[in-house]
């Protein structure tokens, strides 16, 4: 095989020297991209990750997860809008047993709704 006067070992060494320039720089673009690609991603897991400070906005973000309004919450555990809307603002905090019927009701775990009242 003959390229542009060159015999197939001249061809070989030429890519070889080719290869060896080029891929220190396509190797540093890619760790480039994946950087970027990494950098770019974690504000987006933060996001999705933030944990409520206290009960009553775990037990806000949840009831808003579940597309229910204070009124109705309120009406299916047989207490006052207003007792909702002082859980929810940590003025006061729902009896155990409102507790167990509030995880019932968003149909979550009451441990892991507590679990992210706290954070963890």
């Amino acid at each position: 095989m003959v390229v542009m006067g060159l015999g197939l070992p001249e061809v070989v060494v030429v890519l070889m020297v080719l290869a060896i320039k080029v891929i220190p720089y396509v190797l540093l673009v890619v760790v480039i991209v994946a950087v970027v690609k990494y950098l770019n991603a974690r504000p987006r897991r933060d996001r999705e990750r933030k944990t409520a400070h206290s009960l009553g906005e775990a037990l806000a973000e949840e009831r808003r997860r579940c597309g229910m309004t204070q009124e109705f919450v309120a009406q299916q555990l047989g207490v006052s809008r207003q007792a909702v809307s002082k859980w929810e603002k940590g003025v006061s905090d729902p009896s155990t047993h409102n507790l167990l019927a509030l995880a019932h009701l968003y149909q979550v775990d009451p441990a892991g709704l507590l679990r992210s009242a706290t954070g963890e």
